[in-house]
C-alpha cells in the first residue's frame, strides 16, 4: 500500500511539472506574438519535445498503476482524471506551438494596425488555465467551477476578434494574410480555454465524483 501511495504522489508531481511547462508555453507564445520576440517563440518550440515526452511518461505510469493495483473509489477517479488531464495539457502545448508558428510568420510581415484584443483574450484564457490547474493542486471545487463560467466569455472574445479582423480585411485587402493569422491565433486561444474547461470538469469528477460535462451536473458517484 505504501508503494502505491508513493507512486500516486510521483504521478501528481509529474502532472504539476507538465502543468508548469504548458502554462509557460501559453504565456510565451502570446507574448512572442505581441512583442515580436523570436527568442520567446523559440523557447516554446524547444520545450515541445519535453512536453510530449512527459505525456508519454505520465500515461505509462497511470496505466501501469491501473493495471497492476486495480484501484477503487477515489484512487481510481484520480488515475482516470490524471490520464484525461494529461491529454488536455499536451493538446494545450500543441496549441501554443500553433500560435508560435503564426507569430514567426507575422514577424516578417507589416503589423496589423487595428487594435486587436488578443492580449485581453489571452489574459482571460491564461487565468482559466491557472485556475484549472490550481483547482487540481488544491482540490478546490469552487475554483474549478469558476473556470466553467468563464468559457462563454472567451467565446465572446473570439467572436469580437473575428469581427474586428473581417472589418479590417474589408478596408485593407492587402492585409488579409495577417488578419487570417490573427483569427487563427484567437481560435487557438479559444481551444486552449476549452481544454482548461475539460480539466476543471475532471477536477470536479475527482473531488466530488460528479460528471459536469456540458455543464450538466449529475448525481454524486457512490
Amino acid at each position: 500500500m505504501r508503494h502505491f501511495e508513493e507512486e500516486l504522489d510521483d504521478l501528481r508531481k509529474l502532472l504539476l511539472q507538465m502543468s508548469g511547462l504548458v502554462e509557460s508555453a501559453i504565456y510565451r507564445s502570446v507574448h512572442s506574438l505581441v512583442e515580436r520576440d523570436e527568442q520567446l517563440a523559440q523557447q516554446v518550440l524547444n520545450n515541445e519535445s519535453r512536453i510530449n515526452q512527459m505525456e508519454i511518461d505520465i500515461d505509462d505510469l497511470a496505466i501501469r498503476l491501473l493495471a497492476l493495483e486495480q484501484p477503487v473509489a477515489k484512487d481510481l477517479r484520480f488515475l482516470m482524471s490524471a490520464i484525461k488531464i494529461n491529454n488536455d495539457l499536451e493538446r494545450m502545448g500543441d496549441l501554443a506551438v500553433n500560435i508560435v508558428e503564426r507569430a514567426l510568420d507575422l514577424f516578417h510581415e507589416p503589423a496589423v494596425s487595428a487594435s486587436v484584443d488578443i492580449p485581453q483574450m489571452s489574459t482571460l484564457v491564461e487565468s482559466m488555465v491557472r485556475k484549472a490547474l490550481d483547482s487540481f493542486v488544491r482540490k478546490e471545487s469552487d475554483l474549478a467551477r469558476s473556470v466553467l463560467t468563464s468559457d462563454d466569455e472567451v467565446d465572446d472574445w473570439c467572436g469580437t476578434i473575428y469581427r474586428q479582423m473581417i472589418r479590417y480585411m474589408q478596408e485593407n485587402p492587402g492585409m488579409i494574410p495577417q488578419c487570417v493569422s490573427m483569427m487563427f491565433v484567437a481560435r487557438n486561444l479559444e481551444r486552449i480555454a476549452d481544454h482548461a474547461t475539460n480539466i476543471a470538469e475532471d477536477v470536479l469528477f475527482l473531488i466530488e465524483g460528479i460528471d459536469v460535462r456540458h455543464h450538466a451536473e449529475a448525481q454524486p458517484a457512490s
